[in-house]
């Protein structure tokens, strides 16, 4: 089977964490297991988000002020290489027999994509609102909720193309194990008949989503930090949802930051004929057999 699995960034950089490189490798690790035990009887192709390490790295950038901070598309290669090269050694030192290669990602955008006008994506730590509204105004972020904490928001733009697609293939198709459209991917779009950088960060679901159809995977997973789509969150009925079509997710009512993106990737996938489960990254494989997650598929639910 061909099985797309897609990490949430928080799983290298979780919530309340220290933003350091030995947590980001720590947790590396601790993915790199679920992921190798897929590897060893699917072929995987492995992506995931970097929302907290591109914030991070912004903030960085802003650090210094001899240079005008690097903009969003540099930041995300810069994550996109980092979180890729500690997921391709876990992998690496669990599969020492395998072949395993991540690869720089660049997922073509529209620049008239109506995100540009409305940023919604969060990156970075999470802030107190006070804090977050100060660094608003020092440094002309836009900032929003995200839970009961707020973050810094920059334009997430719909995914139209994957650039390096045809290498991805190969490298699949020779039994490669690839790292892959990380962070959504870098995002460019067309400029002088080639293709330039632009100021957003991709959403790493729906880019998954995306990947998935185009190198036709079987299986698209969605692992997260919780355990599927929950109805009635956050309240004594909460109850997982173990499996639905798309239309019923897509009814839902979501989160936006969280797992609003997941669903949609999820639909957007199994509207296509395939299947995508949304699950724990503790259960990836039981997820992969059905018996764990949120399962979609076209005319399934329950």
């Amino acid at each position: 089977m061909r099985v797309v699995a897609a990490l949430g960034g928080n799983a290298l950089l979780r919530r309340g964490e220290p933003a350091e490189a030995g947590a980001q490798r720590v947790n590396a690790a601790a993915a790199a297991g679920p992921l190798a035990e897929l590897a060893r009887e699917h072929e995987l192709i492995v992506t995931h988000g970097n929302g907290p390490q591109v914030g991070l790295l912004a903030l960085q950038a802003e650090a210094y002020p001899a240079v005008r901070p690097y903009p969003l598309d540099l930041l995300g290669a810069e994550s996109e290489g980092m979180v890729g090269y500690l997921l391709d050694q876990e992998l690496g030192n669990r599969l020492p027999e395998r072949r395993i290669a991540t690869l720089l990602t660049q997922v073509v955008v529209d620049r008239d994509d109506p995100a540009f006008a409305r940023p919604s994506k969060p990156i970075g730590p999470v802030y107190e609102r006070v804090e977050a509204e100060r660094l608003a105004l020092e440094r002309g972020f836009s900032v929003a909720p995200d839970g009961e904490r707020w973050r810094r928001v920059v334009p997430s733009p719909e995914p139209r193309r994957i650039v390096e697609i045809g290498t991805i293939r190969l490298l699949v198709e020779a039994g490669v194990i690839v790292v892959c459209a990380g962070g959504g991917g870098v995002p460019v779009a067309p400029e002088d008949g080639g293709l330039s950088g632009v100021e957003a960060v991709i959403d790493k679901d729906l880019a998954a989503a995306l990947l998935a159809r185009e190198i036709d995977a079987d299986l698209l997973l969605l692992l997260t930090d919780v355990p599927g789509v929950e109805l009635d969150r956050g309240t004594p009925a909460a109850a997982l949802l173990r499996s639905a079509t798309p239309e019923l997710l897509r009814g839902l009512d979501l989160a936006s930051g969280s797992i609003g993106p997941k669903a949609e990737a999820a639909a957007r996938f199994a509207s296509g004929g395939g299947r995508a489960v949304i699950a724990g990254l503790d259960a990836a494989v039981e997820a992969l057999a059905g018996r764990a997650g949120t399962v979609v598929e076209a005319g399934r639910s329950g």
